[in-house]
């Protein structure tokens, strides 16, 4: 049991594992401030169209009541997150695209002519076969 416990602690403590714990713990709060936004925000726009409050749109059918208001918040809430994390993955893709385009510019190359061997454009000498490659442009 003590090793099964030491195991879970090294699991739990891992970057990894507390990164997602915190980036969780984000979303779910991300995810309040978009379902207020809808609820007490869009649908009551939306609701000056159908004259009545958008959550309370419901249909009554053999004694059940269908709160499709409700449902439709829900799926607007669920877009509206869905295009914010894409905004967001969107824009880290980029810098992180960006900064690799940077880090793998290679550096200007040529041949040695004499031994083949490959050389940055500004050397004057070969470190292979030591020729002289002042007359290479």
């Amino acid at each position: 049991m003590k090793r099964f416990l030491q195991e879970f602690k090294e699991f739990a403590l891992r970057g990894n594992v507390v990164s997602l714990a915190v980036g969780m713990m984000i979303g779910l709060v991300f995810q309040d401030v978009i379902s207020s936004l809808s609820e007490n925000i869009l649908s009551p726009i939306i609701g000056l169209f159908v004259r009545q409050n958008f959550d309370a749109l419901e249909w009554s059918i053999f004694g059940v009541t269908l709160r499709y208001g409700a449902f439709i918040t829900s799926v607007l809430n669920f877009f509206i997150l869905a295009l914010v994390v894409f905004l967001i993955v969107r824009a880290m893709n980029k810098l992180l695209s960006a900064n690799e385009q940077k880090q793998e510019e290679p550096e200007p190359e040529h041949t040695c002519p004499f031994c083949m061997t490959t050389l940055h454009k500004s050397a004057t000498r070969c470190p292979a076969c030591t020729s002289a490659l002042n007359t290479i442009n």
